[in-house]
């Protein structure tokens, strides 16, 4: 009888457990809704379409601006990196925030 009483804790100890399953049962139903929701959404799409998928080379042959890198923009540059004097080597990105944080001299005016 001593463990249930949990030492005078049990008004405590005993409450959080059933909140704790309480909320773990309700995930549980959310997630199952969830997926059972998806999966007829899925049926439904898989019918409004004849169940035909879509051929795996598709998104290459979609053109140049469906994400081939073929765009004609330029690639953006990677971040410079270099060595701070009081600390390890770390990206830069240019921007102002960085010198001000990480000053050439070190942080000694």
């Amino acid at each position: 009888m001593t463990y249930l009483n949990m030492d005078g804790y049990a008004a405590f100890v005993w409450p959080s457990y059933g909140i704790a399953g309480v909320v773990m049962v309700a995930l549980f139903v959310a997630v199952r809704a969830g997926l059972r929701r998806d999966e007829r959404t899925l049926d439904q799409l898989r019918a409004a379409t004849g169940g035909r998928r879509r051929a795996a080379g598709a998104a290459h042959r979609a053109g140049p601006d469906q994400g081939t890198g073929d765009s004609g923009a330029a690639a953006a540059a990677p971040p410079r990196t270099t060595t701070d004097p009081g600390g390890p080597e770390r990206e830069r990105h240019g921007d102002a925030l960085d010198d001000a944080t990480y000053p050439s001299d070190g942080g000694r005016a």
